[in-house]
């Protein structure tokens, strides 16, 4: 054991204004609300980790308010005290003391790379392994639900060449005006720009069936969870019955369940989500059950704002293929931010930011100005 100990631990509630409301199946955002960590050391070095979810309790069973409660009540105590070097006993303590709450979880170990990382005076990703690449691919979801301004704000985006992929959330309305929304999108685009589609679980197997029939005549190149995500096998039939890939996201929280499906190909492609598997260590294991076996791999968002989305990127970037990219987009979706410098979108990616741990460093009065009261 280091003679580096974790003195103090904070968890601070930020809620941040959206550029718009974001539809999706079970809510429509109007604001993020995110939970930061503050990790202090006792060799003064901070470390940092955000846990966020999306739409409070309608995306999953953990909430802003039950995942501050949760740190503050049963996480806090096993961290005071705790060698701050070594992080896989921290998270073997925290997996064998705490059930589930996964998004607190990654925001824990977020913290503790962030830390271990400056300490070093190393990046994350090198802490990883090594970064493949410094860029990321990024989607754009289009999401105001107005055909015409969708269409209108992807050529303003391509003309930018800010992105050249864009998702469409289709969960919330009937399929019929889903669809005919997405295929115009797709045909006023054109054939060199990805569209993919997240259905968000609205639709039962009999259903996604017909839809998606005809969102692969209209060209759609991704759908995303079609059906319930307890349902496996479900997504193993509309896997092996359509040409369009299909993929698997809420159905995967972690390598477990990525051997499940990996094992009855319940998915062309499989979401990665650093929130849902519980931390960076583990959404790398949940990748190479998918890379074993020859399942294509998606960076995907809980709608993270800056540090989450950076948190996640350091982690694909170890990763030898990406070949979807990934939709960490979700700082571009806030009006402000609590880092002092934001992420690089350009050419259709994002730059990994240089600098030790996750290579960023807090706002502290825009941290306290959004810091809900």
């Amino acid at each position: 054991m280091s003679n580096i100990t974790i003195q103090k631990v904070e968890a601070i509630i930020v809620d941040l204004p959206t550029i718009r409301p974001h539809h999706l199946s079970m809510t429509v955002m109007r604001n993020q609300a995110m939970v930061i960590l503050r990790f202090f050391c006792s060799d003064g070095i901070e470390g940092i980790g955000e846990a966020t979810t999306i739409g409070g309790l309608s995306y999953g069973e953990e909430s802003p308010e039950s995942m501050k409660l949760n740190f503050d009540t049963y996480f806090a105590p096993l961290l005071i005290g705790k060698d701050a070097t070594n992080i896989h006993q921290i998270m073997y303590v925290l997996e064998k003391s705490i059930r589930g709450n996964r998004i607190v979880k990654s925001a824990v170990e977020t913290a503790l790379l962030d830390a271990q990382g400056k300490r070093l005076g190393v990046s994350v990703a090198t802490l990883l392994g090594g970064a493949n690449t410094d860029r990321l691919p990024v989607l754009w979801a289009l999401a105001s639900g107005d055909t015409g301004k969708d269409i209108e704000e992807a050529q303003e985006l391509i003309k930018m060449g800010r992105h050249n992929t864009f998702k469409l959330k289709i969960g919330w309305r009937a399929p019929e005006i889903s669809i005919a929304h997405v295929a115009a999108i797709k045909k006023a685009l054109g054939e060199e720009i990805k569209i993919t589609v997240d259905v968000n679980q609205a639709w039962d197997e009999s259903t996604a069936k017909i839809g998606i029939a005809k969102l692969q005549d209209a060209g759609i190149d991704l759908i995303e969870q079609p059906i319930v995500k307890d349902n496996f096998e479900g997504l193993s039939r509309l896997t092996n019955m359509f040409i369009v890939p299909i993929m698997a996201d809420e159905a995967l929280n972690d390598a477990s369940d990525a051997y499940k499906l990996a094992k009855i190909r319940g998915g062309d492609v499989f979401a990665l989500k650093i929130g849902k598997s519980g931390g960076l260590y583990n959404v790398l294991k949940t990748a190479a059950v998918a890379e074993a076996a020859d399942i294509s791999l998606y960076g995907g968002t809980l709608l993270e704002g800056t540090i989450g989305s950076v948190a996640s990127a350091h982690a694909f970037s170890t990763l030898k293929n990406m070949s979807w990219g990934t939709e960490l987009f979700g700082p571009l979706l806030l009006t402000d931010d609590i880092v002092k410098k934001g992420i690089e979108f350009t050419d259709s990616s994002m730059k990994l930011p240089s600098g030790p741990g996750l290579g960023l460093e807090l706002d502290l009065d825009k941290l306290e100005k959004y810091r809900r009261k």
